[in-house]
């Protein structure tokens, strides 16, 4: 069964997967993921390769090669553990694949694991994961709106995502967040985003740490009464983010938003507040009933 479940989560994303891996960013990073497989493999380039086998075939791995391959998978299988989306998953796989294939190409040649290197480096700069575009009821703060939109209204209940474009860890989450937006969003309880890599005035006054090295990306914080109630992940005295994981499972629980939900269900029936077309869902049209 423990075999099963994970099987039948890939089969069931698996259009969704297919339909990632078709969008130029990923091609490219499979193509790069592969390489030193294509050239050690590809007949009339492997011939000319060095090897340190002991029947001389240069066109299969020697036990090196092999034994970093076997630390590549074992380092993919603990990352993805944490993983909370099939994005993350094939992320985890693509970056480790391209540090595999710089070692094995500087252990190669070093003129080969230069050559990769420049590209990864110029891949990196150029390329970005695509954003996630799918449907959403989430409102999108800048530097002089937030402050305002959060205390316009003592009765309704936000929960903001501070987050920064270049984080992965924020582009993966951002199709979780828009799904919890569409089933929970109501009059009582909105859902907002604020850049801080755009907006540093607001990492500052909400102490959300934008640096690269940062572990508080992506950050939920509920506010009631335009005044913070509870952040995740949360920050111990020393200013470190406690490990925390985004599951929606998670954040249900945590966030107590089947409580919230049905607490917001009230205002908006004495608001009459309608929700614009095109963004309904199940739980909204509950909430607007």
């Amino acid at each position: 069964m423990a075999l099963l479940t994970p099987l039948f989560a890939f089969l069931y994303h698996l259009p969704q997967v297919y339909k990632w891996l078709l969008k130029p960013y990923y091609v490219a990073s499979l193509f790069m993921s592969v390489a030193f497989l294509a050239v050690r493999k590809t007949p009339g380039i492997c011939d000319r390769l060095a090897t340190q086998r002991e029947d001389g075939n240069s066109c299969d791995f020697d036990w090196r090669e092999v034994e970093i391959l076997m630390f590549l998978s074992a380092i993919v299988m603990m990352k993805n553990r944490r993983a909370i989306t099939v994005e993350q998953h094939v992320g985890n796989i693509i970056l480790f694949s391209k540090v595999a294939n710089v070692i094995l190409f500087f252990r190669l040649d070093i003129r080969m694991g230069l050559l990769y290197l420049t590209l990864c480096i110029v891949f990196l700069m150029t390329c970005k994961p695509p954003l996630y575009m799918g449907p959403e009821y989430i409102k999108y703060f800048s530097d002089k709106t937030i402050d305002d939109e959060l205390a316009r209204d003592g009765r309704v209940t936000w929960i903001v995502e501070f987050f920064a474009n270049w984080s992965p860890e924020c582009q993966s989450f951002a199709s979780v967040y828009a799904d919890l937006s569409l089933k929970y969003n109501c009059a009582g309880l909105k859902f907002g985003k604020v850049d801080i890599g755009r907006y540093g005035e607001v990492s500052k006054k909400y102490k959300v740490s934008a640096s690269p090295l940062s572990k508080q990306l992506p950050s939920l914080v509920l506010f009631q009464g335009g005044k913070e109630v509870m952040r995740r992940p949360q920050v111990d005295k020393k200013g470190r983010a406690v490990s925390w994981s985004f599951t929606e499972e998670n954040i249900i629980r945590e966030f107590n938003l089947n409580e919230l939900y049905q607490k917001s269900k009230k205002l908006s029936k004495t608001r009459g507040d309608k929700v614009p077309a095109g963004v309904l869902s199940p739980g909204l049209r509950n909430c607007t009933q």
